[in-house]
């Protein structure tokens, strides 16, 4: 049976300088860190050696260990996570998204961290419409060049991460992937939310993949509001069990509301006889009874909110659709979660494959069972590093550091 140590990545951590961060996360009991780039507290383009002999030298002196290094999906464009990914149609975003890969090749290097972590990346509208590309094949290509980097003679793993909504979504496929590319310094990065997302049965799934796995991330969940958000196509079909279906039409940049508590029609102006009789067929097709409301799109509240980030999370998590189709709808997001309004859905949207939100919790504020995954893992073989990822609670980054490691000590002990 295997054994999981605890670490913390910097990514929830980055109000602090960076050498704080570490210092911050040995304080509060860890065993590991995950170095994640940032723009602002961890960039591979601007850190020179002294800063990371710097970096060598605190973990020196520290009890806390690096345990592996993240080439932050964020890193970019933040308004436009992961992209450029390795599916990239353009060459340039693809060897953009190379490039910072090999950076935290050579970060781990000099660092003596053993592992280097990154995701697939998603399919966008640019795809849909260049069907003779193999967004598949870009990423093995993607994958096999990064994998160069890494010398004969050192121990360096490169890890995919599955991740909602993503090409590689879940474990299965993320074996698959690790299987064709046939190398021992290409396995899997699990993060245990995303398959709490992503697996119908996340306990049996964490099993398969753990003879494959070399690292964890932490994080908690719960369920929450189901939501798909598709073109107006003659084939489109519905399952409102799993999830409504927020549907749009390009021709008036208009989206229907197909949910059975909730059927509404966001547009600028009325809509025709033709609009109509379409959204009636819509409706029916998918058992709705009850006729769609009309809501005035300009009149929706498009400002800050609490709710920014969850939506954020959402909307960058949806494939197939162009950004500014994905922002325009920002705005009824927000209405159906009761930002300026009162909500008309309780629960955090996602879009996932079992209608379990993709928003990191603090261990111990969600729903999912922490000793049955921990156990699934090491049964099944794995050992190494956990880390808590809590990107989404850096303003309160004091309690989600110290709240994560008292709940989850119970389950995995000290150091």
């Amino acid at each position: 049976m295997g054994a999981i140590q605890l670490g913390y990545c910097t990514s929830g951590l980055t109000n602090l300088e960076f050498l704080t961060a570490i210092d911050e996360i040995d304080e509060a009991g860890y065993a590991g860190v995950e170095i994640s780039f940032h723009r602002r507290q961890f960039n591979p383009f601007e850190i020179g050696d002294g800063d990371l002999a710097a970096v060598r030298k605190r973990f020196e002196s520290a009890r806390v260990r690096p345990a592996c290094v993240a080439t932050a999906s964020h890193f970019f464009d933040p308004s436009h996570p992961h992209e450029p990914s390795l599916l990239a149609l353009d060459l340039a975003g693809r060897k953009r998204r190379i490039d910072l890969i090999k950076r935290g090749v050579r970060c781990a290097r000099r660092l003596g961290v053993p592992l280097v972590t990154f995701g697939s990346g998603f399919i966008r509208d640019e795809h849909i419409g260049s069907p003779s590309v193999n967004p598949h094949e870009l990423l093995v290509d993607g994958i096999n060049e990064c994998l160069r980097e890494i010398r004969d003679d050192e121990d360096i793993t490169l890890l995919i991460e599955p991740e909602p909504g993503m090409l590689i979504e879940t474990l299965g496929q993320g074996l698959s992937l690790v299987r064709e590319i046939d190398s021992p310094r290409f396995r899997l990065h699990v993060d245990i939310c995303h398959a709490y997302c992503s697996e119908r049965n996340y306990l049996g799934a964490l099993g398969e993949a753990a003879p494959f796995a070399r690292y964890l991330h932490i994080s908690d969940a719960r369920r929450g509001y189901n939501l798909k958000i598709v073109k107006d196509t003659e084939e489109l079909a519905f399952d409102l069990d799993f999830a409504a279906t927020l549907v749009y039409f390009p021709d008036t940049a208009d989206y229907l509301l197909v949910d059975r508590d909730h059927p509404l029609y966001f547009c600028d102006a009325a809509p025709d006889r033709r609009r109509c009789r379409r959204i009636d067929a819509l409706l029916s097709r998918a058992g709705v009874r009850n006729a769609a409301g009309y809501v005035d799109y300009p009149s929706l509240y498009a400002g800050a909110s609490p709710l920014a980030d969850e939506i954020f999370t959402y909307l960058i998590s949806v494939p197939g659709l162009s950004h500014e189709v994905l922002e325009r709808a920002r705005p009824i997001i927000a209405y159906l979660r009761g930002a300026g309004n009162p909500p008309l859905v309780a629960g955090t949207v996602a879009n996932t494959l079992t209608g379990v939100a993709h928003f990191h919790e603090i261990p111990g504020e969600g729903t999912l069972d922490f000793a049955a995954t921990f156990e699934a893992l090491t049964r099944n073989g794995f050992s190494g590093y956990g880390s808590v990822e809590l990107y989404h609670h850096v303003d309160s980054w004091k309690k989600a550091l110290n709240d994560s490691h008292a709940h989850l000590a119970q389950f995995l002990g000290g150091r």
